[in-house]
């Protein structure tokens, strides 16, 4: 299961490779929809993307900074930079596909 992630934490986790973060909170819907999706890819993709959560309502300036206005989001990281943020619910399908394509920009 994803690691529940402090501002201190993101750039040490996110410093090498691929990671997505799931900026989530309790109370959302969409977001206890997103859980086992993304605790699947995970599964899926060990070794390949790492995968972090942070909670808005506890970081709620970590959010601000990456300007996170709807949640679920997820913000792509590679080697310790931003590059894509994806918001709401995906199928897990959906997800597996968008990870693929960003993998195989970096092999």
């Amino acid at each position: 299961m994803a690691k529940n992630i402090t501002p201190k934490d993101l750039a040490d986790v996110t410093k090498k490779g691929l990671t997505l973060v799931d900026f989530w909170a309790e109370w959302c819907g969409p977001c206890k929809m997103m859980n086992p999706v993304l605790e699947e890819l995970e599964k899926d993709y060990q070794g390949k993307v790492k995968f972090a959560k942070v909670d808005v309502d506890k970081y709620q300036d970590l959010a601000m900074e990456y300007k996170i206005m709807s949640i679920p989001a997820m913000i792509l990281f590679k080697d310790g930079v931003a590059k894509e943020k994806v918001v709401g619910f995906h199928p897990k399908k959906d997800m597996a596909n968008y990870l693929d394509e960003k993998l195989a920009e970096v092999e």
